[in-house]
């Protein structure tokens, strides 16, 4: 559909909130999306400058607009979601969860009997759960029959086949593992409570289930049954020791929900943790594939409410790393700063980090799996799609890494026959270049590493990889060209957001067919320097071995400048301050002292007018 179809039909679009779905000419359903305006909404997608490719291909597409006006945008919000679910359309988001979660059932049946199950029917049944982990469950059903009496057998205990003696107790009762409902050895109220007590323990509420223990106890004492009151007491100590393994944020907590997310390319990672009565019950990650280059406050309302809704929550608050839009009602979003909520938050972006880590260790062991001859076809289709003179059995990537606009570090990664060689990974210091200069940066590394590969006469890569623009590809090319080494290996850059390769000179991109083995060894080759990068550089961080320029101002120390950087986040956002916002930081006259440094002429310019 071009900008000149849709007015034709936008006088028709309400200016109300509601859901809009956007359709081909098969009438296959395309988008869905909600809106406040909808009218507004969807003419952004007409009249302004779209960036992405993927945006492009999605309005190109459209053959006509379908809509649903609601009440509100929480309406919406939900509406949105139950589409998306059920329609599954090609440029919405992705929510990558096939998993069959394993239930606690409790059976609707006379003294019911509780065990695992995945299938959830509609029988009457009550379903706890559901969990993430099918060791977890079984560890909670030997925990439960270790301290709650409950029946196994499959008998159909009704009051009448009870009366008429039609069953005798089994081993489990002279165990002790049942208390003999079959034979009227225990009613049915005292099984309920029974129950209840599971209940609170499923739920991770286990001081009421360790009150009852201790008042069942004292009941053993008083009658002089002390073997039971044994019993009953290591129970007890079994509970409590189960609670101080649990982990327990907070005894103030209550129920809530935490969520964090990371963004890699187009496929985002949202990680979330259940607490309810300050002890984590639940953890799950979920891998979400954007269409459309959404950004992560788009993605993350939309994970939240399939990931509450997958898991049953009940939470009245959900704590997050950032403000989003979740007008839910009785829900309340908090972005924590401090205390045990931020505790919550910082644990589960440590879950979501390590679940991305073990993502990116697989997708190096795919191609590590691979044999010999695999790997070779993977860099011939690399050679073919390249078109390079020689097969890249040597592959060098580098990458720029900086924080917060200073301490600039480069990483560079090599890849022999497809696989990681991580003897021959390298770092480095930049040395040459003040500031933040990624092309000068780019052309220092490069320089530094292949005069070295020549001083030692080392063999050079087929194929050199710079992850960034046109830009840092022509500094590299630069350094290339002052050690004569140009036409003696193939230099590439890679665009960060396109995933597009640039060769120096040519005026247009190649891109490879996103779902091509040549690619997806260029990724797995660009998030192995991507990691290496990070990494090196939190070690830096980490032991203070970088400098910044405020330390090297006389006058600032270390301290001095590390509040700086918390206050204002860069060395560039320090500079641009007024000496009166500088001031209420780090006081009158260390804020002269660095107003000084960045503003040298015009401090110059007022003393001369005086």
């Amino acid at each position: 559909m071009t900008s000149k179809e849709y007015q034709q039909i936008s006088h028709t679009i309400p200016h109300q909130p509601g859901i809009y779905k956007y359709f081909d000419a098969r009438n296959e359903l395309l988008y869905v999306g909600k809106a406040k305006d909808l009218r507004k909404r969807t003419a952004s997608y007409f009249t302004k400058t779209l960036s992405s490719y993927k945006t492009h291909e999605l309005v190109h597409r459209i053959h006509h607009i379908e809509f649903t006006i609601v009440d509100s945008e929480q309406d919406a919000f939900f509406l949105e979601n139950s589409l998306i679910k059920q329609y599954k359309p090609k440029f919405n988001i992705d929510l990558k969860d096939d998993k069959s979660f394993p239930f606690i059932v409790i059976k609707k049946e006379p003294y019911p009997r509780i065990f695992l199950t995945r299938r959830k029917i509609n029988d009457g049944s009550e379903y706890l759960g559901p969990f993430t982990s099918v060791a977890k469950v079984r560890e909670l059903l030997t925990f439960i029959k270790q301290n709650v009496a409950l029946r196994t057998c499959k008998l159909n205990l009704t009051q009448n086949n009870i009366q008429k003696g039609k069953f005798k107790v089994c081993l489990e009762y002279h165990l002790g593992n049942c208390k003999g409902p079959c034979e009227a050895k225990q009613s049915e109220q005292e099984y309920d409570e029974a129950l209840q007590q599971v209940r609170n323990i499923l739920k991770g509420n286990l001081q009421p289930v360790i009150q009852h223990f201790k008042s069942e106890m004292a009941a053993h004492a008083m009658n002089l049954h002390f073997e039971k009151a044994e019993i009953t007491k290591k129970k007890i100590d079994h509970l409590e020791n189960y609670t101080s393994r649990s982990v327990i944020v907070s005894r103030h907590l209550s129920n809530v929900d935490v969520f964090s997310i990371l963004k890699d390319g187009n496929i985002a990672y949202v990680n979330y943790l259940m607490v309810q009565n300050g002890t984590i019950v639940q953890t799950h990650t979920v891998q979400v594939e954007t269409k459309l280059e959404e950004t992560e406050d788009e993605v993350l309302p939309l994970a939240i409410l399939q990931l509450r809704e997958t898991f049953e929550s009940k939470a009245p608050e959900i704590i997050v790393p950032f403000e989003i839009e979740f007008e839910v009602e009785g829900i309340t979003v908090t972005v924590p700063k401090a205390g045990d909520k931020k505790k919550l938050l910082d644990l589960s972006i440590k879950n979501v980090d390590y679940f991305t880590e073990e993502i990116r260790k697989k997708k190096i062991l795919q191609l590590e799996g691979k044999t010999d001859h695999e790997r070779r076809q993977v860099l011939y289709q690399l050679q073919e799609d390249l078109q390079l003179q020689d097969l890249p059995e040597h592959i060098e990537c580098f990458d720029n890494s900086n924080f917060q606009g200073s301490y600039p570090v480069s990483a560079m990664v090599c890849f022999k026959k497809g696989i990681p060689s991580k003897k021959d990974y390298r770092h480095f210091n930049v040395k040459t270049v003040e500031g933040i200069n990624d092309f000068a940066t780019m052309k220092e590394v490069v320089l530094r590493r292949y005069s070295r590969l020549v001083k030692e006469e080392q063999p050079l890569p087929q194929l050199v990889i710079i992850d960034g623009g046109k830009g840092q590809l022509n500094a590299a090319m630069e350094g290339v060209a002052e050690l004569g080494l140009m036409g003696k290996m193939t230099v590439v850059g890679l665009a960060k957001n396109e995933e597009e390769l640039f060769f120096h000179g040519d005026q247009q991109s190649k891109k490879l067919p996103w779902d091509s083995e040549s690619l997806k060894l260029i990724r797995r080759i660009r998030d192995e320097v991507h990691r290496f990068g990070i990494t090196f550089h939190r070690l830096k961080r980490s032991k203070g071995t970088f400098k910044n320029e405020l330390e090297t101002i006389e006058g600032i120390g270390k301290s001095t400048a590390d509040i700086l950087l918390k206050e204002f986040r860069s060395v560039k956002n320090v500079q641009t301050k007024s000496l009166e916002e500088l001031t209420v930081v780090i006081g009158k006259s260390k804020a002269m002292i660095v107003w000084k440094h960045f503003n040298r002429d015009e401090f110059v310019s007022a003393e001369s007018n005086l």
